[in-house]
């Protein structure tokens, strides 16, 4: 999924300069691209490309801003029947969220599934922790402990 992230990134910003740097203020960004692609008029199968792109990468920004990590959800698991996508992100927490299909909602339903308020609201992320010269001090724990 990084790499679904990693190349739709690159096509959208290789003709149009927009910040998408994985961060929870560039969910903002997806939410109106998402619009756009609403207010074109066309059905959920003529966008399904650019939907599992911007999915995958809101899924990233959760890795990436919130400490969840991708993971498959094997045949037959209930969770890849709910979400309809063989992927979710577990976050620290352990829950599995749904990236993907959270995106799907957004295009179907609209505005009021803002995956920019999912992010803000988003159960089990990690909270930020206080900054020292550049490095976290769950990162200094972390090292000295090995």
């Amino acid at each position: 999924m990084r790499r679904h992230a990693s190349e739709f990134v690159g096509r959208v910003t290789a003709k149009v300069r927009l910040p998408l740097d994985y961060s929870a203020a560039s969910l903002r960004i997806v939410d109106r691209l998402i619009d756009g692609l609403r207010r074109g008029g066309t059905g959920r199968e003529d966008v399904a490309g650019p939907l599992l792109g911007l999915g995958a990468y809101v899924g990233e920004v959760l890795v990436r801003e919130a400490g969840a990590v991708w993971v498959d959800l094997p045949p037959g698991h209930l969770l890849r029947s709910v979400f309809t996508h063989p992927v979710g992100v577990r976050m620290p927490d352990g829950r599995v969220w749904n990236p993907l299909g959270r995106t799907v909602n957004r295009f179907e339903i609209g505005a009021v599934e803002s995956l920019q308020t999912y992010f803000l609201t988003l159960h089990g992320r990690r909270t930020a922790r206080p900054r020292r010269s550049g490095v976290r001090v769950s990162d200094r724990l972390s090292t000295s402990a090995g």
